[in-house]
Formats: C-alpha cells, sequence, structure tokens
C-alpha cells in the first residue's frame, strides 16, 4: 500500500514581534521570568497592518507550491483551520484560493474547498481528512494542501494575553511523501466541556485552571486509546513528541502526565522504585481523594529524575523551539512542534530515517489526538528548505504603545478613531486591501 503523510511544510509568521521579558513585562508590573521561566515563552509575532489569516495561509501556501513545481492543476483539495474566521459562512479557503489565482495561469476550480473548526486540533483534523481523502482514491492523482492559520488575540489584559501570536503553517498532503509518512492508528479522547470558547466574539472566554484538567484528562484518553490500536507504547519507540503547546509550560505537565503513564508496569518504573518508589495504585487507597494526593506526591518526585529530565531533554524539550519565540498560533501549534522537531533532528545530522514522531494534538471544547508518523527517505531536503529563521529575524521589534495600536486595528469589531500604519513594506505576498460591497474581505499580491 502506497504510503500518504506530509510531502512538505511551510511557515508563515506574523511580520511583527513583541519582547515578552523587555517590552510586554515591564507594562504589567511583573518579573520578565514569570513569561521566560513560566509560560516558557520569549516573544510573540503579530500581523502588521495588510497581514490577516488570509494572507498568511496564502503566503505559506505559494511559497509550499512555488517550491515544490506545483500548479493548480495538481491540488485537488484546500482545506483551511482556523479559530479565528471572520465569516460565518463563507470559509476562508475560498478566500485563499482567489489570492492564490491571481499568481498561477490555472485556478481551482475542480479542487474541494472547506473549513475545519474544533479548536487547535482542527489544523489535524483537517491533515486526517486529507488522508482519508487520498486514502480512498477520490484525490485522482492529486495532492491536497492544508493550512492551519490563526490569529491568537486575547483581550488586554486577559491572562493568556503574553500567549498571543499569529502565523499560518501550510501543509502538502500526498503519496509517496517526502517528510513523514502517516499512521492509520490514531487514539482519541473527546468530551463536550466550556473550558475555552469564543460564542460569537473573537475574544475567547477562557477558565484557565479548568482548561489545564481538561487538556490533560483528553491526553490520557487520547492516549489510552491509542494503545489499544497500535499496543502498548514503549518509550523508545518514538524519537520526539510533539505536542499542542498553546505554551510551553502546559507541554511541560502533559509531557510528565504521559511519561508517568508510558513507564508504568515496565522497567523504567522499576528502575525508578529504588529513588521515589513505585506509582500508586488506585486500589491501594481508601478512596479517591487520598490516591490523587498520592499520585501528585509521586508526580513531584518524577519530574526531578535524571531519568525523566533526559528522557524530556531528548524527546519533548526540542519540539518547543519555535513556540518560543512565536506564541500560540492554536490550529498550528502542533504543526510547528513538528517542525521544531524536525530542525533539532537536522541540526544534530541525527540518522533519522524511519525513526517515529508521537504527535499530540489538542483543541478545546474539547477533543485531543494522538497518532504516529514515520520519517522518510528525503526529510532533510524539507527541513532544509523552510526559512522561517530568516523570517523571525526581520521581523519589526514593537514598542509597547506599537502594540496596542496592533492590537486595536486586528480587533474586529472595533472603530479606531485614527489611522495606523503599516510597520514593514509588504514585497512579494499577498495583503489586505479593504472591503467590497458586500463587506467582504478583499486583498491582492504586490510584487
Amino acid at each position: 500500500m502506497t504510503a500518504v503523510g506530509i510531502d512538505a511544510i511551510e511557515i508563515r509568521s506574523g511580520k511583527l514581534r513583541l519582547d515578552l521579558p523587555n517590552t510586554f513585562a515591564p507594562q504589567k508590573g511583573d518579573d520578565p521570568e514569570k513569561y521566560t521561566k513560566g509560560l516558557g515563552l520569549t516573544n510573540s509575532s503579530f500581523p502588521d497592518v495588510y497581514e490577516d489569516i488570509v494572507t498568511m495561509g496564502a503566503n505559506a501556501a505559494k511559497r509550499l507550491m512555488d517550491r515544490k513545481g506545483l500548479e493548480p492543476d495538481d491540488i485537488g483539495r484546500i482545506d483551511v483551520a482556523t479559530e479565528s474566521a471572520f465569516d460565518h459562512s463563507k470559509p476562508v479557503s475560498t478566500y485563499i484560493a482567489g489570492c492564490l489565482e491571481k499568481v498561477y495561469d490555472g485556478d481551482f476550480v475542480h479542487a474541494n474547498k472547506g473549513e475545519r473548526k474544533f479548536a487547535c486540533v482542527a489544523g489535524t483534523q483537517a491533515v486526517d481528512d486529507a488522508y482519508n481523502w487520498i486514502r480512498a482514491g477520490r484525490n485522482r492523482g492529486r495532492a491536497a494542501i492544508v493550512i492551519a492559520t490563526d490569529t491568537a488575540l486575547y483581550a488586554r489584559g486577559d491572562p493568556g494575553e503574553a500567549t498571543q501570536g499569529a502565523g499560518a503553517v501550510a501543509m502538502l498532503i500526498a503519496e509517496d511523501p517526502n517528510l513523514v509518512e502517516l499512521s492509520n492508528d490514531q487514539g482519541y479522547g473527546s468530551k463536550d466541556e466550556t473550558d475555552f470558547l469564543k460564542p460569537n466574539q473573537q475574544f475567547p472566554s477562557v477558565d484557565g485552571k479548568r482548561s489545564m484538567q481538561v487538556y490533560l484528562s483528553r491526553m490520557r484518553e487520547a492516549l489510552e486509546d491509542y494503545e489499544s490500536v497500535a499496543g502498548k507504547i514503549e518509550l523508545d519507540d518514538f524519537a520526539y513528541a510533539p505536542f499542542h503547546t498553546p505554551f510551553p509550560g502546559m507541554v511541560r505537565k502533559a509531557a510528565l502526565l504521559a511519561y508517568r503513564h508510558v513507564i508504568r508496569d515496565t522497567e523504567y518504573e522499576d528502575d525508578l522504585a529504588g529513588e521515589i518508589g513505585r506509582q500508586p495504585r488506585e486500589g491501594e487507597y481508601d478512596d479517591r481523594e487520598a490516591y490523587e494526593e498520592a499520585i501528585r506526591e509521586y508526580m513531584d518526585e518524577l519530574k526531578t529524575t535524571e531519568q525523566y529530565r533526559t528522557w524530556y531533554d531528548d524527546a519533548v524539550e526540542p519540539t518547543l523551539g519555535l513556540s518560543r519565540e512565536v506564541g500560540n498560533w492554536y490550529t498550528s501549534s502542533v504543526h510547528v512542534a513538528r517542525v521544531s522537531a524536525l530542525r533539532d533532528a537536522l541540526e544534530r545530522d541525527r540518522d533519522f530515517v524511519g525513526e517515529t514522531l508521537l504527535v499530540a494534538s489538542y483543541g478545546s471544547g474539547a477533543q485531543a489526538e494522538i497518532h504516529a508518523e514515520t520519517v522518510r527517505e528525503r526529510w532533510r531536503s524539507e527541513v532544509e528548505a523552510l526559512d522561517i529563521d530568516d523570517q523571525l529575524e526581520r521581523r519589526y521589534d514593537l514598542s509597547w504603545e506599537e502594540y496596542e495600536d496592533v492590537h486595536d486595528i486586528h480587533e474586529y469589531d472595533k472603530d479606531l478613531d485614527r489611522e495606523i500604519e503599516e510597520f514593514t513594506a509588504p514585497e512579494g505576498e499577498f495583503v489586505f486591501t479593504g472591503w467590497g460591497r458586500m463587506n467582504e474581505r478583499k486583498y491582492q499580491y504586490v510584487e
């Protein structure tokens, strides 16, 4: 059976940068380490005046197509995952296709287009859809483009404000992929939750403590479900574990939970028994409360062990590199983590072909998905082609007052009483130009 997976990836960051420890923290009266060590973030990316989820997605897709030598006829499906959509009917994919048709001779008239919504897990769901479409034989030899694009703004003063970010990831899903092959096995954890939602509003309503609990619970359920079809996970089965990363601090908690689960009843738990004891078993306790307290105490000790730290530093920490510099990209989050892992392997010059990534996606509301991806023979050339370092280096450094302006201009319902000029000059990219007769957003390509 022909392998299906991710053939290539492109990333598009917002062109503005907010320095969290040196610009954001002083304005909030906070210790910079609250952000760098607590949240695990250093900088956030923001869109310039002429950027939005369409331009970032279209620019990522165009670079993907140009680099792979593709024309519109080669693409049979365009799916966009976002939780920053500005239209309740017309999908963002149609806007992006319209942008791309401005620069290619052909068109996407016969390509299926759609928009996926399930908070941050929607990007992975869109990849699943494209995979299934190809596996079903409906693609007629064509590939799919999946785009995850978001501007993750929070209300001013909201606790989540420091985690903001903006960017897009475009992925080419195809047969015989260059980058990674997707597995058939998937695990899910899903439940009706109200941890994070946007009921007819741009900025999220968040129950922060509840959101963390829901994230961890759904991840545990997805891991258990994955093992029910793929078999018991062993630590040596995968090289990296990219998680959904709203901020690296949350991943630290999820990784510890996953590690405890995976080592249970293994030689790794046995090796730790003399140092911190064996994991508590619920049957050993009179009630659930006592058991949960024992688990918390065990995990507090587990995270300090050399065994756990070594695994975390090898398998998880390398997936957080880009997130620290760009903030939360919602639907792109886990896909940014995957790229960070691949970049780390390239930097270490790893003999990486055939290695496995265990990818853990999550979306509030709430659902987690876990699946495996196998690294392909031509992965190195695809990772070397990325230009994200250049993008991040060229970002415009915002002052606090400029950040306030940027936040204002990207609030959908805010009436501005002043003109805010662009901070950078567009070149060789799609830009937002204003509104049309039906209040639709308009775009053009700037040479």
